[in-house]
């Protein structure tokens, strides 16, 4: 990320093992063999004692995944992974119930301190578009709201602060919340641009399923060449899919406005990168810091090969193949991008940020 450091954090290890980090059962010994110390003393940490854990990166920059994974990886039940986006969405839908819209409302009444009165606010919020930010004093009432429903667990939030105010906010958040002896922390999470926008170019769902692949980045086990069009194309291997029944895969597809990568989303991105240099010129609270990039000259100083994220290309030789069909070959490479800096670089699989999280999570919580 331009104008900040983050620095790279070295997961290789000796002696070297390699790991198949698509599979649950040995991504558990992968976090073990790697960081298997520092998950003892979280474990034992959370047995007695909770956090609060601001996650902030550019959207689609994997924040809920790495939450998510280190809550399997440590301790499911302790470990709270809380999505601002998410809750806003569902109360767009929980507003247009009668009752609901009642007790909320209700709610408000007693928790609610702003300037925009009430009224207002509901008014606003039946006709709000996905591009309207509602008042912070009404998304922290609603965080308390729910906050309340998952217990004394640590919990990573994703989506605040949303934008400068929120910034300061943060300094007396765990304390609106009840969490007033838990430590905070800011997990500040650099992605390179240019990874954002492959993740999104090459983006396919299934059209019976909805499931998601990247013809790119997650190929599935069956993939088609079309002679007519040129192109290849991801055959859905759901197993629950629908299209398997009939014998016919389906072919995945591009949604809509994806193929322009983050261009529509592109002032979005910049305003999460200019809300992480504000939190993180914030004094007081620890930084974890986490890159998803390695220079592609120090990955092998840095990182074990199979940590690097692959990158799926296809090869089909039409003068080989019969008119009616033939086989394409699915070949994998180290995946190659440049940074927001302009240096060469390799993207990391999910599992070794995690590990860099957790080390220093630790480190930060003074375990």
């Amino acid at each position: 990320m331009k104008d900040l450091d983050f620095p790279l954090f070295k997961t290789k290890q000796e002696p070297y093992k390699k790991f198949n980090l698509t599979d649950q059962k040995q991504r558990q010994e992968y976090f073990e063999y790697k960081a298997g110390e520092e998950i003892k003393k979280l474990r034992e940490y959370l047995k007695e004692n909770t956090f609060i854990a601001y996650l902030m990166g550019k959207k689609s920059s994997g924040k809920g995944t790495y939450a998510k994974m280190l809550a399997e990886v440590v301790d499911k039940d302790k470990i709270a992974h809380f999505s601002i986006g998410d809750m806003v969405r569902s109360f767009d839908e929980v507003i247009k119930d009668p009752e609901k819209r009642k007790g909320i409302k209700e709610y408000l009444g007693k928790n609610y301190r702003g300037f925009m009165p009430l009224e207002k606010i509901m008014e606003s919020w039946d006709n709000r578009s996905t591009k309207t930010l509602l008042p912070s004093e009404l998304i922290l009432a609603l965080i308390k709201r729910e906050i309340a429903k998952l217990g004394r667990k640590a919990i990573f939030i994703d989506g605040f602060p949303r934008d400068v105010d929120q910034v300061s906010y943060s300094l007396f958040f765990r304390d609106l919340i009840n969490y007033r002896e838990d430590p905070d922390v800011f997990v500040l999470i650099d992605v390179p641009s240019s990874v954002i926008d492959e993740r999104i170019k090459y983006r396919v769902v299934c059209p019976a399923c909805n499931t998601s692949r990247n013809l790119k980045l997650l190929a599935t086990k069956v993939v088609e060449y079309d002679k007519k069009e040129k192109k290849f194309h991801l055959l859905c291997d759901n197993s629950a899919c629908p299209s398997l029944k009939t014998g016919k895969p389906a072919r995945m597809v591009t949604k809509e406005g994806d193929e322009q990568g983050i261009g529509p989303i592109k002032e979005r991105l910049d305003k999460d990168e200019m809300l992480i240099k504000e939190a993180y010129k914030l004094q007081g609270i620890p930084k974890v810091l986490l890159r998803n990039s390695i220079p592609v000259n120090k990955a092998k100083d840095f990182a074990d090969d199979y940590e690097i994220t692959p990158e799926y290309v296809y090869k089909f030789d039409e003068k080989e193949n019969p008119p009616a069909g033939g086989k394409v070959e699915i070949l994998e490479k180290p995946w190659e991008i440049k940074d927001d800096e302009g240096v060469l670089s390799n993207s990391l699989m999910p599992p070794p940020v995690v590990v860099s999280l957790i080390r220093q999570l630790v480190s930060a919580l003074n375990i």
